[in-house]
């Protein structure tokens, strides 16, 4: 390819093509045909009458549905509010009811209810839906949670151009801690937007700035330690990571168990999914499951502080090396602002770039 311009125009194309390709197989794979798979639910009873009829549904559901037999309402109110079960049926002559936490799910406890009216149907009785976790009446989907997942995720990744492509210079201790301050910013910005702005937050703000500020830091501490290996490269890697594969498993429109087993199996450990779950926690289970969800948290902040130890150990090996050869090399007295421009319109591109994604 002989023109320059040309080939430097569509060197820069492929990262928005390959975004656009990514994004449609993440996003379509994940969300397009939400069904039961493995959806964990309850029927209410002891009696050997139960356990005939929650194999029942089991074997006339096959892989939609996990069935088992719990012995009192309560023990079915305790699993729904730690997230064990999406649903649970209680068996009755007259009204048979079921129990959902739309605050977990609002598909899941719609999914729930689309497996037991029928079968309630078949014995003559209306179903009594009720459910035990409502989210607030600001939030009614509890989707809310996934929205502010994205405000603080693109918050987080954007920064990154910044500090990666614009910080270069700066030393990488330096760049951490920048990263750390600007995760606190951004956690910030995430909290006034579910509390005072929108309402999704009726209480435990301050946790809901914890949660954000691990989850921000995280991000933005493996994108600094990227930026040293990937450079301009990074945008596309902090997309994969913390769009595509982030969103898609977050469970903040479907949970595991509406999805296919790869983006279920990612809920289990992504990022994403800990901090979903652990808002969701704090602000409708009584803090049940937060442990695990922060763990979650605070593993992946440990692996962005190890990236950027790395990044930082690799930029001090380089640095003796590019001393050497610095007197060789060294501009003629008229070129070193060229260079300097040329190298900050560089950057500058580059935060373009990953900004206006």
């Amino acid at each position: 390819m002989r023109s320059p311009a040309l080939r430097h125009v569509l060197t820069h194309l492929i990262t928005p093509l390959l975004m656009c390709l990514g994004m449609g197989l993440a996003y379509m794979g994940a969300f397009v045909t939400p069904e039961p798979n493995h959806l964990p639910v309850a029927v209410v009873g002891a009696g050997p009458g139960a356990k005939v009829f929650a194999q029942t549904v089991k074997d006339t559901a096959g892989d939609r549905l996990d069935v088992r037999t719990v012995a009192t309402r309560a023990d079915a109110v305790r699993l729904l509010r730690s997230r064990d079960i999406t649903g649970a049926y209680v068996p009755a002559a007259t009204t048979p009811e079921l129990l959902v936490a739309t605050a977990a799910s609002d598909m899941g406890a719609t999914a729930a209810e689309k497996v037991f009216t029928p079968v309630a149907a078949e014995r003559g009785a209306p179903l009594k839906v009720t459910d035990v976790a409502a989210p607030v009446a600001d939030d009614p989907t509890g989707q809310g949670l996934f929205f502010l997942l994205i405000a603080i995720s693109i918050g987080s990744y954007a920064s990154v151009a910044a500090l990666g492509a614009a910080g270069a210079a700066l030393p990488m201790r330096v760049r951490a801690l920048l990263a750390l301050g600007v995760s606190a910013v951004v956690a910030g910005i995430g909290s006034l937007l579910a509390g005072p702005v929108f309402h999704l937050a009726h209480h435990d703000l301050a946790g809901v700035w914890g949660m954000a500020w691990l989850y921000s830091a995280g991000i933005l501490l493996i994108g600094v330690g990227l930026h040293t290996f990937l450079k301009r490269w990074t945008t596309l890697a902090m997309m994969v990571l913390f769009v595509m594969l982030n969103f898609t498993s977050s469970g903040g429109l479907f949970r595991p168990e509406l999805q296919n087993g790869f983006f279920g199996a990612l809920h289990s450990f992504w990022n994403g999914a800990g901090f979903v779950e652990a808002v969701r926690s704090l602000l409708y289970f009584g803090d049940d499951g937060l442990g695990r969800t922060v763990w979650t948290l605070l593993i992946w902040l440990l692996a962005g502080l190890a990236v950027t130890a790395i990044a930082a150990a690799f930029e001090h090996s380089r640095a003796p090396e590019a001393a050497a050869t610095l007197p060789a090399t060294a501009p003629a007295p008229n070129r070193p602002e060229r260079v300097t421009r040329r190298e900050t319109e560089a950057a500058e591109e580059e935060v373009e770039e990953t900004v206006g994604v």
